[in-house]
């Protein structure tokens, strides 16, 4: 069994300079001029017993003007924190220009715009695409704010992926995150607003059934993107949804399930989670989560009778996300954001107050697609499946990238 490991690096431009207008939005960016966590990520990969793998770092910065510096710094990085175990290679910007070239000279152009380095779904589609050029028979996505501290972590890994299991096959395995304090629970705000956005606590309701419960292998309605084992049966078949702008792995399950396949999580399988803090208000966040959850539901909502496809419904997706896919959403929506403009106020700040109540609006016109989500999934299922065809007799791709 071939396994490729997959690490999306988001870089941004120098601190003294920050986020500009047109940049691409990532929750942790690390500024061109520090090291960030990339390099602690690779070295941590020297305590594991099992280095039967390959490890590509895909390179993802903010905006194409660093690009050429951002490569730069993330070669020296890979130099300076690789063992000698461990194959690593670098794929960015300039490597994907070339495929692009390649698919135009084969009158596969059409295709391009599935193969992209901007937005998270679009990266993790890269995370699904590179294994494949590889012949990389399972896909692990793992991201650079995490540190192995398991051994064990990769012959867990592959331990049941691509493997019968209780009389079915296994394509897709969901590992989970240990906080820095090293439990897999999340910390609660403890505002007024969060009695209605409750996203922390059915988080944590959702995690002690599914991590904190036996058997070691269990159907599960959430999973982690920086925590994946995705089979190339699924991964040749089933695409990230770019209309998603963030909760795309949640998505990516969800999407897995309508066309007929399974995660099953592995209370076994953890990876320490150690994110730098974010640096986006309250308001934006919520915002970010109401676009999303308002798309996942016009999805279900949206589902139709089709060969080869089943029927998802909010009650599939447990408490979490289950309860923020249900009729009651705007209802959330606009007790909690009533209720953080207050507090806003309360505290100064008239910026915050007025965006908190714009999220209120943004969940009753911008947010809501205009465009039929469902059908849309079954049409890039579809131009994924055919990329994926093609690319497989892509002859040179893998030694020309990766070589």
């Amino acid at each position: 069994m071939k396994l490729t490991m997959v690490i999306p690096s988001y870089w941004g431009r120098d601190g003294s300079v920050g986020w500009l207008d047109g940049d691409a939005v990532y929750d942790h960016a690390t500024p061109l001029d520090s090291e960030g966590t990339l390099g602690r990520v690779i070295e941590s990969t020297a305590i594991l017993n099992d280095t039967d793998f390959e490890l590509v770092i895909l390179v993802a910065p903010n905006n194409a003007d660093i690009t050429e510096q951002v490569e730069q710094k993330v070669r020296d990085i890979i130099r300076s924190s690789s063992t000698d175990d461990v194959k690593v290679h670098m794929f960015g910007l300039s490597h994907l220009e070339k495929m692009h070239e390649d698919l135009k000279n084969d009158n596969m152009g059409e295709y391009c715009d599935l193969l992209s380095l901007t937005g998270y779904s679009n990266i993790r589609n890269m995370c699904l695409f590179i294994p494949h050029i590889m012949g990389s028979d399972v896909a692990l996505l793992i991201d650079d704010d995490e540190v192995f501290e398991d051994p064990q972590f990769i012959s867990k890994a592959k331990e049941f992926i691509g493997n019968e299991h209780e009389g079915r096959f296994i394509n897709a395995i969901a590992g989970y995150y240990l906080q820095p304090d090293g439990d897999y629970l999340v910390g609660v705000p403890d505002s007024p607003w969060t009695r209605y956005w409750n996203k922390n606590v059915c988080m944590n309701e959702a995690f002690e059934q599914v991590i904190g419960t036996s058997p070691r292998l269990k159907e599960t309605p959430f999973v982690f993107g920086g925590n994946m084992v995705i089979h190339r049966d699924l991964f040749t078949k089933v695409p990230f949804d770019p209309m998603v702008p963030r909760g795309e792995d949640i998505d990516y399950l969800m999407n897995a399930k309508m066309f007929g396949h399974s995660f099953l999580l592995d209370n076994e399988l953890a990876i320490k989670h150690l994110p730098p803090a974010k640096s986006y208000p309250t308001w934006k966040r919520v915002r970010e989560d109401i676009y999303r959850f308002v798309y996942e539901r016009a999805k279900l909502m949206s589902q139709k009778d089709t060969d080869g496809m089943r029927s998802l419904s909010a009650e599939d997706m447990g408490c979490y996300p289950g309860n923020f896919l249900r009729d009651d959403l705007e209802e959330k929506i606009t007790n909690a954001c009533r209720l953080l403009s207050e507090e806003y106020l309360e505290g100064g700040d008239i910026v915050g107050s007025k965006e908190a109540l714009i999220n209120i609006e943004l969940a009753s016109s911008d947010a809501i697609p205009d465009f039929d989500p469902f059908e849309h999934l079954c049409e890039l299922q579809k131009r994924w499946n055919e990329l994926m065809l093609y690319s497989a007799d892509k002859n040179g791709w893998d030694s020309v990238f990766f070589g």
